[in-house]
């Protein structure tokens, strides 16, 4: 048993955004943990399923299941790891990755917002993705319909580099509507996630999917959101970790804008209204 092989079977096994598993493995090694857990050394009643799965699971099966989805399995270990991504409360253990790996260090905007946008939000996504990748960034987002369609789209058709950061498998491609941009962010881009081929989505890895969009990017955007939503945790989990983050304003009486406005209230984020505008924001905190 090797490091890499460690971190097969505990990615493979602990959900990701655990932030106890997650300190335990980057203070110590994921060997450690793997040997610590086969031991006994962790509590044999709280961690007991936990505890169940990692001592049955196979490394080289593991792998194998990946490496046949042809996937890339990336860990701390190898030269492309974004290393921005070890700055969370609860780093990932690894990630997947379908496409070009090393388009994970690019300087990135991450562009969120509702799934239900209205004609200006879809534009302005697209504006500004297209805005950023003409400066050489690449554009994150989470592929799923609304304002990520557009960034993500907005990006391929001025010809430059985004990534989806998904909550399933990178073997499913969900939604099953956007398959056709999925096909289309691989030609420069590529598609990440922190779970295992065939692995469904549930709410809860939504909210886990959303601070690796924060953190792979230098700077988050909203572009519309409603007074509740995933958007928001997006930008709550890039102000941590002391990450710029800007919102576009949008008509007072709009729902789709009031997380926004709520956002540039609390001071949370900045209100841009231009690329230029927002590039200028972005670099004055580098």
């Amino acid at each position: 048993m090797n490091e890499r092989e460690a971190r097969a079977i505990l990615f493979a096994n602990i959900e990701g955004g655990s932030t106890f598993w997650a300190r335990e493995i980057y203070s110590q090694s994921a060997l450690a943990v793997y040997e610590g857990i086969v031991a006994g050394n962790y509590d044999p009643i709280k961690f007991e399923k936990t505890i169940g799965r990692v001592r049955n699971a196979d490394s080289s099966e593991i792998l194998e299941r990946i490496e046949k989805s042809n996937i890339d399995f990336l860990t701390p270990a190898d030269p492309t790891w974004p290393e921005q991504v070890d700055e969370l409360a609860a780093p990932p253990i690894a990630l997947t990755v379908k496409g070009d790996s090393s388009i994970l260090t690019l300087p990135s905007l991450a562009i969120v917002g509702t799934r239900n946008p209205t004609p200006y939000g879809m534009r302005i996504a697209s504006d500004f993705a297209a805005g950023f990748v003409d400066r050489e960034w690449a554009i994150v987002s989470g592929g799923a319909y609304g304002i990520d369609t557009h960034a993500h789209k907005g990006a391929v058709i001025a010809e430059g580099v985004t990534i989806a950061i998904v909550a399933t498998g990178l073997d499913i491609n969900y939604p099953a509507g956007n398959s056709r941009l999925f096909e289309q962010i691989l030609e420069n881009g590529a598609i990440v996630s922190e779970v295992m081929p065939g692995v469904h989505a549930i709410p809860a890895r939504f909210l886990t999917r959303n601070r690796l969009i924060a953190s792979l990017s230098k700077a988050t955007l909203v572009v519309e959101a409603a007074f509740r939503s995933g958007s928001l945790r997006t930008a709550r989990d890039a102000a941590e970790l002391m990450r710029p983050v800007m919102a576009i304003p949008g008509p007072i009486n709009s729902p789709t804008s009031e997380g926004c406005h709520r956002l540039i209230g609390e001071r949370a984020a900045e209100i841009v209204t231009s690329v230029p505008d927002a590039m200028e924001f972005v670099t004055s905190f580098q």
